[in-house]
């Protein structure tokens, strides 16, 4: 059963709390996912196994939280995580971000003073102008700025609307074009098939970020996804042996 969340403006957030033991990980869903997802949940049941506090949450037009889709950006959608947090977490935290989740993690590190620790899942940064904006034909990239909007096909489910006002938020959060102020451990795990965010994405993180704490694992088989039974064993390890 999800808690909810009023950020302010009559929109509610859907998010699911377990009590335990600190740091509490908090896992940030990618671009059209939510907190019911095979990784979120696998997460959630170690948590449970092992008394640590966890917190998983939808984005405004994602899973069971109000608000459309398409009035989403990079911006509104961090402000939501951000929010949430500062509301249900009283301690410290580790961000567990999975593709555009790993982009609002980074964001959300440089900005709060709680966040321990952060293990970047297939993390895709800048996603908005460097796999979407750069795809498009001079024709959409018109369409986008001047009708404000078109629809995309989507390889993991229905079509979506890409719009105006994502790729010009997006350009007011890029990380890639200098160093990146965060000082935290960062564990990131990236698969060499991946065919939706480049793994090297992953090698460049690791360059620009300020920690010197910094571990990859790449799995030369591993899909975008990441989420079959021996990735996820990878993911959980981060919070065994590497203490997170």
């Amino acid at each position: 059963m999800a808690d909810w969340l009023d950020r302010g403006d009559g929109v509610r957030l859907a998010y699911a709390k377990r009590a335990g033991r600190s740091p509490a990980l908090v896992f940030l869903p990618g671009y059209r996912s939510d907190m019911t997802g095979t990784k979120a949940l696998a997460l959630d049941a170690y948590c449970a196994e092992t008394g640590r506090a966890m917190v998983r949450l939808d984005y405004s037009g994602h899973g069971s939280s109000e608000g459309k889709f398409e009035d989403g950006t990079i911006g509104r959608w961090t402000n939501d995580a951000s929010q949430l947090i500062e509301r249900v977490i009283p301690g410290e935290m580790v961000l567990v971000g999975s593709s555009m989740g790993g982009w609002i993690g980074l964001l959300l590190a440089r900005r709060l003073t709680r966040v321990a620790g952060l293990v970047l899942v297939a993390p895709a940064p800048d996603f908005s102008e460097e796999l979407m904006w750069a795809s498009l034909s001079k024709t959409q990239r018109h369409q986008v700025m001047e009708q404000g909007g078109m629809e995309l096909p989507n390889p993991y489910g229905d079509p979506y609307i890409l719009t105006r006002a994502f790729i010009e938020d997006g350009r007011q959060h890029l990380l890639l074009n200098g160093e990146i102020a965060v000082d935290v451990p960062i564990r990131l795990l990236h698969g060499q098939t991946d065919t939706s965010v480049p793994w090297r994405t992953s090698l460049r993180i690791a360059e620009l970020v300020r920690s010197r704490d910094v571990r990859i694992t790449l799995v030369k088989d591993g899909d975008h996804r990441m989420s079959r039974p021996g990735d996820i064993a990878l993911l959980l390890g981060f919070f065994g042996q590497d203490g997170l």
